[in-house]
């Protein structure tokens, strides 16, 4: 496959994801609300096309002229008030957005290969940390878990038009200058970090290489379809997390977010910080994707020397 199309391109893992994909010598296409910011970051090695994601338009012509397309454009969820307006936005950028390119492959003369979808571990909703996670596991009943479920309905219909369908579902992604990092070091590096909650609550993390690596894995990988957990095969409970990023940073973290001031700064959006999932990389495993930083400590150090 040489020929890729990818929404979400400016954002934290898209860029990364957009930079690989030319060295490995791919010809892309980046979907973007702002092709001129676009243009600013990958210059003429990638191909910007305008695109509002609620609305029909030149774009929807793009989608049989390549080979594959990697979707990873939506509003960001986490660490917010969960307000009906925030809720409606989530929905749309990820639910409508899906259909929209779904339905754009439906009336292409030529379809991709593959649609490769990104979803979130959110989709399992919140369970004790102790329960590992597969693919197959139960998915919950909160409104993260609901707009995951949908998302994921969403791109599998791409599968009546003969497209293989993959949902990459995305831990908590760790790298330099983006995801949650990005708020966590200037806290931590004053001293300012600590635990949240009980902090026995599980977090499944993934290096941002490794979330790279395993998009275009499940692209490249004939066969692979369904739901695909992107996260370590090592994941942490939060306090586990505290200690090892202060410990990287060589600072201690001995302060603690109570559960009731989250809950009053982000009501049911502190579900998200408060609770979490083990999950485990079970199809990428089997499947013989190797992990660059399958490790926390590694992933950390490698994210702090970059920042």
């Amino acid at each position: 496959m040489k020929r890729v199309l990818v929404t979400g391109g400016t954002g934290f893992v898209g860029r990364r994801l957009v930079s690989r994909l030319l060295s490995d010598g791919y010809r892309v296409t980046v979907f973007g609300r702002d092709a001129g910011k676009v243009r600013s970051i990958f210059g003429a090695n990638a191909r910007a096309v305008p695109w509002n994601c609620l609305e029909s338009g030149e774009w929807t012509h793009e989608l049989g002229e390549h080979d594959a397309v990697i979707h990873l454009a939506g509003e960001p969820a986490a660490g917010r008030r969960l307000t009906d307006a925030v809720k409606r936005k989530v929905r749309d950028s990820r639910v409508k957005s899906t259909r929209r390119l779904v339905d754009a492959m439906g009336q292409a003369p030529s379809k991709p290969k593959v649609f490769v979808c990104a979803s979130a571990v959110g989709i399992y909703g919140h369970t004790p940390a102790e329960e590992p996670l597969e693919e197959g596991a139960r998915t919950g009943t909160d409104f993260l878990a609901e707009v995951c479920h949908e998302w994921e309905g969403a791109a599998a219909k791409a599968d009546l038009f003969g497209v293989r369908v993959v949902m990459a579902r995305l831990g908590i992604v760790l790298g330099a200058k983006g995801g949650a990092l990005e708020k966590l070091l200037p806290l931590f590096q004053r001293g300012l970090g600590g635990q949240i909650a009980t902090g026995k609550q599980a977090m499944s993390w993934v290096a941002l290489d490794d979330v790279v690596n395993a998009l275009i894995f499940c692209m490249n990988t004939e066969g692979l379809k369904g739901p695909v957990n992107v996260t370590s095969p090592n994941a942490v409970t939060n306090e586990v997390f505290t200690r090892e990023l202060a410990d990287s940073l060589q600072k201690v973290a001995v302060l603690r977010v109570p559960e009731v001031a989250l809950r009053l700064v982000f009501g049911e959006g502190a579900n998200a910080l408060v609770s979490g999932q083990r999950v485990v990389p079970g199809v990428l495993l089997r499947e013989g994707f190797e992990f660059r930083y399958p490790e926390l400590k590694l992933a950390l150090a490698a994210a702090i020397a970059r920042s």
